[in-house]
């Protein structure tokens, strides 16, 4: 016998309300996570994975951090100099001069050329100088709990779990506040879908510089990179940028390093 709309309406509503709230304060984050935890079990996180989330703690530094991110609304020009642009394309130059061998591989291999990922790779980390502070489970579990973004961020936080399962990353790994990691700050749930062992050894690991860079080139290729085709504003793979981070001012800077190192 077919349930009435009425009595599938109230289900689906009774699911909802028993499901533990998303908060703008650590309110309820230790009942959220078990109300998470089934929702991670049915999405294939295993018992590495739910053992980290139980070990999440709210992160009051990530929601800080969330709510002040006013580079991203400086101008071109005052954000070039901020990031230090000129050092990172100079410090660049000299890796690419040092190794061309493994920028030409990943280039062959995914069609993206060193500068842009030498571009990305100093404009996130330094060029692994530094990877971040903060918990990485944590702090993404914290941003899937916080209502601002939580529809975003839960996958990530999913993903998180699931990189712990499979041995990239530890309840201990540091990150940055918004749960990137590695040296080109991939959101886990971009790590989990796109990484790959550069070197071979087995594991996935975005601390290691190989594998974080053959990562890097394969999510753009991924994500549409056109091999020999311009990045440059207006050009065909200008647009793949965009998919790495949604600020503009950032784009235009990945954008135009990547052509002085290049050039």
């Amino acid at each position: 016998m077919k349930a009435s709309v009425s009595a599938i309406l109230f289900s689906l509503f009774a699911a909802t309300a028993s499901a533990a709230p998303c908060s703008t304060t650590s309110a309820g984050f230790d009942a959220w996570k078990a109300d998470f935890a089934k929702q991670a079990q049915k999405a294939g996180v295993g018992k590495r994975g739910l053992k980290a989330l139980q070990s999440t703690k709210y992160s009051q530094s990530t929601i800080n951090a969330d709510r002040n991110q006013k580079s991203f609304k400086l101008s071109f020009e005052k954000f070039m100099q901020i990031r230090g642009a000129d050092t990172i394309v100079a410090q660049a130059r000299r890796k690419k001069a040092k190794n061309p061998n493994f920028y030409g591989s990943l280039e062959k291999q995914y069609g993206v050329p060193a500068g842009i990922l030498l571009a990305i790779h100093g404009m996130e980390t330094g060029f692994g100088g530094f990877m971040g502070d903060s918990s990485v489970v944590s702090s993404i579990t914290t941003l899937a709990f916080d209502c601002r973004r939580s529809e975003f961020f839960i996958p990530h936080a999913i993903g998180a779990l699931k990189l712990v399962d499979q041995g990239s990353i530890t309840i201990a790994t540091k990150g940055a506040k918004h749960g990137e990691l590695g040296h080109t700050q991939f959101l886990p749930g971009n790590a989990l879908r796109y990484g790959v062992d550069g070197n071979g050894d087995g594991v996935v690991d975005f601390y290691n510089i190989t594998d974080a860079m053959a990562s890097t080139a394969n999510f753009l290729r991924q994500k549409g990179w056109r091999p020999g085709v311009g990045y440059q504003q207006g050009q065909p793979n200008f647009a793949v940028i965009q998919e790495w981070n949604a600020a503009g001012v950032y784009q235009k800077a990945i954008a135009n390093m990547a052509a002085r190192i290049d050039g």
